[in-house]
């Protein structure tokens, strides 16, 4: 009797993979925008209903910011590796090449969901909007941190501005982001990246 009750109050298991189904949203989001992926685009892509996406993963926002975290884990997982390069030039290197990876994935999007996801946005998608401009910034600050450690450790010039390279460097993989959306191909995105780097400051 113990085990029936406990049975009971656990519920029916779902019928459906969590990882999965965000994995699916995650492409639905990252192609067509927070504002653009509609509930029923969602759910038929998760190939679940609109009841069980609620109970699972919440509202459009809930489900929004898990399948963030799942594109930090997956596609974004660059920004981590890059962060670990042992010097400047490399966290750099590594964070554009990611970028360029990420954004000419095949078959994914093109593009980045951090950027995509929030633009052309009218009132209903604000709220992505300000998701992904703090998620970016976030982004931002921990290039920042470990440029000043650069700077700290001599890796980078005594005089060098931590927060402005840390912003030309996350504007040039947006501006990547956009373009691979917009049809470039990984090589010139590549020769992008290198053209960029070609302003690194000297030791």
């Amino acid at each position: 009797m113990i085990h029936v009750m406990e049975r009971m109050q656990l519920g029916r298991p779902r019928a459906f993979d969590a990882g999965e189904a965000l994995e699916k949203a995650m492409r639905v989001f990252w192609a067509q925008g927070y504002e653009g992926a509609s509930l029923a685009d969602l759910t038929e892509a998760m190939g679940i209903s609109r009841k069980s996406m609620y109970a699972a993963f919440g509202n459009k926002e809930a489900l929004f910011r898990q399948v963030l975290r799942r594109y930090e884990q997956g596609p974004g997982a660059y920004v981590v590796r890059a962060l670990r390069a042992p010097d400047a030039r490399a966290v750099a290197e590594t964070f554009l090449a990611g970028s360029v990876e990420s954004n000419t994935q095949p078959g994914c999007p093109s593009g980045c969901l951090g950027v995509q996801g929030a633009l052309a946005v009218g009132e209903t998608g604000r709220i992505a909007r300000d998701v992904l401009a703090e998620w970016r910034a976030g982004g931002q600050r921990l290039l920042r941190d470990r440029f000043r450690q650069a700077v700290t450790d001599g890796d980078l010039p005594a005089g060098a501005d931590p927060d402005l390279i840390a912003r030309y460097v996350m504007t040039i993989a947006n501006g990547m982001a956009v373009q691979a959306a917009g049809g470039a191909t990984r090589a010139e995105l590549q020769q992008v990246a290198a053209t960029a780097l070609r302003n690194w400051p000297p030791v």
